[in-house]
C-alpha cells in the first residue's frame, strides 16, 4: 500500500482548514423510513467526496440537501460558512448560482443547447450573444461543439446527458454536485467527461460532492490528477508508489449512516461486511 503522508502533483498540499460543505448530524425521514441518520461530515475547500451506497441508501438526499432543495428534519447544514437550513428562498437562490449540479434525469428546458447550456448566464441578466464564447467553450469540454443549435428532442440520450453536464460546468462554479453524471454514457465519453471534472478539482480547486455505484470511476476519480507541465499545460498524472491523491474521499452509506469515510487505500480491503458486499 502507498503511503498516507504524502504529496498531491509534485508538491506539498496544503489542506483547507475551512470546510466548503459541513453536515452536522442530519437526519431526514420520508414517511416511516429514516433514510439519513445523524449524518456528519465535512469537505474542506478544493476537495472531492465520492458518495458511494446501495439504492435508496439517501445519495441523491444530500445532495438535494446540501443545495436546500430538501429541509433535513433535524441537524444544520453549512455551505461556506452559511447556515443554510433556515436560510431563505431568497438567499438560497444567490447560493445556488454559485453550485453547478448534475442531476440523475437531465431535465432539459424546451430550448436550444446554448440556451440550455447558457440558463445560469442568462439568469444573471446576460445575452446569449455574450454568453456565447462561455457555452462554445464547455460545449467543447463535453464534446458537443456541433450541437450549439439542436433541440432536446433531436438529442441521443448520450446527447442529452452531456448537455445537462455542460449546463452545470458553465461559469466555473465554485462547487459542483455530481449525481451519477456518467450514467448511460459510453466509456469513451465518461474518460472525457471525468477528465473534465479532475480539471476542475486539481487546476481549478472547485469542492465536490460525487454520487455514483460504478467503481470503475471511482477507481480513476482516486487515482488520477491534473498537474501543470513545465510548460504550463494541463497534465494529466496516475498516482505512483511513493504518492497519492489526499483530496478526494469515499464517503459510503447503509442503513442510513456513514460507515467508511475515508481514502480509498483504505476502502477497498476494509474489514465491514456491508463494504466487502457492496464490492461484490
Amino acid at each position: 500500500m502507498k503511503s498516507l503522508a504524502r504529496t498531491i502533483f509534485n508538491r506539498p498540499y496544503q489542506r483547507s482548514l475551512t470546510p466548503a460543505i459541513e453536515f452536522r448530524d442530519v437526519t431526514i425521514s420520508f414517511d416511516d423510513r429514516v433514510v439519513l441518520n445523524r449524518i456528519n461530515f465535512t469537505v474542506p475547500r478544493g476537495e472531492m467526496r465520492i458518495i458511494l451506497g446501495a439504492s435508496n441508501s439517501g445519495k441523491s438526499t444530500i445532495l438535494k440537501l446540501a443545495i436546500g432543495l430538501l429541509k433535513p428534519d433535524r441537524g444544520l447544514i453549512f455551505i461556506d460558512d452559511q447556515e443554510i437550513t433556515s436560510m431563505s428562498e431568497e438567499n438560497l437562490f444567490a447560493l445556488r448560482q454559485k453550485v453547478g449540479v448534475v442531476f440523475q434525469t437531465d431535465a432539459l428546458f424546451s430550448m436550444s443547447v446554448a440556451e440550455n447550456v447558457a440558463y445560469r448566464l442568462l439568469q444573471q441578466g446576460k445575452s446569449l450573444a455574450e454568453a456565447e464564447e462561455e457555452v462554445r467553450r464547455v460545449l467543447g469540454v463535453v464534446g458537443l461543439e456541433h450541437a450549439y443549435d439542436l433541440m432536446p428532442n433531436e438529442l441521443s440520450g448520450g446527447m442529452s446527458r452531456r448537455t445537462a453536464i455542460a449546463r452545470a460546468l458553465v461559469g466555473t462554479p465554485e462547487m459542483m454536485l455530481y449525481d451519477s453524471p456518467c450514467s448511460g454514457l459510453d466509456p469513451i465519453v465518461s474518460r472525457r467527461i471525468m477528465r473534465a471534472i479532475l480539471r476542475l478539482r486539481d487546476l481549478g480547486q472547485v469542492t465536490s460532492l460525487y454520487v455514483t455505484q460504478n467503481l470503475d470511476e471511482v477507481r480513476y476519480l482516486c487515482s488520477r490528477f491534473y498537474d501543470t507541465g513545465t510548460d504550463g499545460a494541463p497534465l494529466l498524472r496516475k498516482e505512483k508508489n511513493d504518492f497519492c491523491l489526499v483530496n478526494t474521499r469515499i464517503l459510503m452509506l447503509a442503513d442510513g449512516e456513514i460507515i467508511f469515510d475515508g481514502q480509498d487505500e483504505m476502502f477497498w480491503d476494509v474489514a465491514n461486511e456491508k463494504i466487502q458486499r457492496f464490492l461484490t
